[in-house]
């Protein structure tokens, strides 16, 4: 069993590591609002239990006993927007801390009772594949809409920002996971698009057309 200070570190690396590449201690102070030498005490802490491998000065890496580990974290927590959503009527907006606090709780019977209860989904509310017992998924083939071209359209899949004040953006402009979205116009200068939803006609920046992965029709 590890400590929740423990599992959020290894969910930070996961999501920070890059293939075999080793992630620096910075990067993870960043993501972990730390000073850098409370995530040096951490990353010996996982090493000396064999979850990372941590080299002085250079970074640190999951080993595979840390991946899986970090798998568990990442079901839990989608699995438990997913019963936010669908069975306490949670917005999509609302659930991300909520599953933050309950992705800790240890129980493997209460997770696959609640997986059975849900009708093992495969993804979140946000869009995001959730792993299964043996921490194995399928990466969707989703685009990012800011890689479309003029007259593309498609469904919308997936969300990369997940916070709060993005999500109720999308909320107010009535965009949701299956909208269908048609790129109109795309302006080089800035990255900006024009975009037509079954809603509305609308412009959105790129930093938005990056954050929003699109299933194109066929």
């Amino acid at each position: 069993m590890h400590s929740v200070s423990e599992e959020n570190y290894i969910k930070a690396i996961y999501h920070l590591q890059d293939g075999d590449a080793l992630v620096s201690t910075n990067d993870i102070a960043g993501r972990m609002n730390t000073k850098a030498s409370s995530v040096t005490d951490m990353l010996k802490k996982l090493a000396d239990k064999q979850l990372a491998e941590y080299v002085p000065y250079k970074g640190s890496r999951l080993t595979t006993a840390g991946i899986n580990c970090a798998m568990q974290i990442i079901r839990k927590h989608r699995l438990w927007e997913v019963f936010l959503v669908e069975k306490l009527n949670f917005s999509w907006d609302e659930v991300h801390e909520v599953a933050e606090q309950l992705e800790h709780i240890q129980s493997r019977k209460l997770i696959d009772q609640l997986d059975q209860l849900l009708d093992h989904p495969k993804y979140d509310p946000h869009g995001d594949p959730i792993p299964d017992a043996q921490g194995n998924y399928e990466q969707p083939k989703h685009t990012q809409l800011s890689q479309l071209q003029i007259n593309d359209t498609g469904v919308l899949a997936g969300v990369l920002d997940t916070s709060t004040r993005f999500l109720q953006y999308l909320d107010k402009h009535h965009i949701e996971l299956g909208t269908q979205i048609t790129v109109l116009e795309h302006e080089e200068f800035d990255g900006s698009f024009i975009i037509k939803t079954t809603q509305k006609t609308l412009p959105i920046s790129k930093t938005v057309a990056d954050q929003l992965y699109l299933k194109l029709s066929s």
